[in-house]
């Protein structure tokens, strides 16, 4: 019997010439993200169209979401604040993080009641509800990194990059985060940003390997993507949401990191399931 042949999928580059893309986001048509290192949001269409959106008064890290009434939220890491574009551009203090940790935070989703999780600091996550009221959720996170909630509200995912896993947790109906469990023990695996699948999996980047990998919960890989650079977060989106956008840059360590300036891209690779669930 002749063996099967699979094709790997081909790697489009959308856009060059970046600092460190993060925190993708597919959002009205476009895919927004941050350019850490020009202190820019940046949307670019799927024709690689792109446009400064927003420019940030902080340097690194810093990334996005959207609150249910369309305000974008921009996580201000260095000043621990978390940021609101009002209507006419300007930024405004939607939530001071500093009651809970004074060091940098780093990603945020909003998942679908509204709720903003934020995570940094000394490895926490910080929950702000609707009304606005900010408090501790999760703590003992070993260098968090990308999150996603489930389609169902019910399941927070957070990349553990020192801890070569994918961490979950239950969300609660006020919010709370609880049953802990590790979602996928990644092998040598180092995941940054993070999304899910329809199919119940979960894309994470990988900056050391220079990859983009597809698991299942516990841990089986279904699908690698690699690349010639860090691949730093990744996003479902597209018309159909089954483009997988990889933000992806040179990497030389975190002492040498602006080193790899002008070097960031955004790349596109066909995936066999859509996008579901936040962000």
């Amino acid at each position: 019997m002749p063996s099967k042949q699979f094709s790997l999928p081909e790697v489009r580059t959308l856009l060059t010439g970046l600092g460190f893309g993060e925190s993708p986001r597919w959002h009205e048509g476009r895919l927004w993200f941050s350019n850490w290192g020009m202190q820019e949001v940046v949307a670019v269409d799927p024709e690689g169209k792109s446009q400064v959106m927003v420019h940030v008064p902080t340097t690194i890290p810093f990334c996005v979401d959207w609150m249910h009434d369309g305000g974008l939220l921009i996580v201000s890491g260095p000043e621990s604040v978390l940021l609101r574009r009002e209507p006419d551009g300007s930024l405004v203090t939607h939530a001071d993080l500093r009651g809970l940790s004074e060091k940098a935070w780093n990603e945020i989703v909003v998942d679908g009641r509204g709720n903003a999780y934020i995570n940094g600091g000394p490895g926490i996550i910080a929950l702000l509800t609707p009304d606005g009221s900010v408090r501790q959720v999760a703590d003992g996170i070993a260098f968090p990194n990308g999150m996603a909630v489930t389609p169902d509200n019910a399941t927070l995912i957070i990349a553990e990059s020192h801890g070569k896993k994918l961490t979950a947790f239950d969300i609660a109906a006020n919010g709370s985060l609880s049953r802990r469990w590790i979602w996928a023990d990644l092998g040598d695996g180092v995941p940054d940003g993070i999304c899910i699948d329809a199919e119940n999996a979960v894309w994470y980047a990988d900056v050391p390997n220079k990859r983009c990998v597809r698991v299942r919960e516990g841990g089986e890989v279904l699908q690698t993507i690699k690349v010639d650079r860090g691949c730093f977060a990744c996003m479902l989106g597209g018309l159909d949401k089954k483009t997988l956008f990889i933000m992806a840059a040179e990497w030389h360590g975190f002492a040498k990191m602006m080193d790899g300036l002008g070097t960031g891209q955004v790349l596109t690779v066909e995936a066999p399931a859509p996008g579901v669930g936040w962000p």
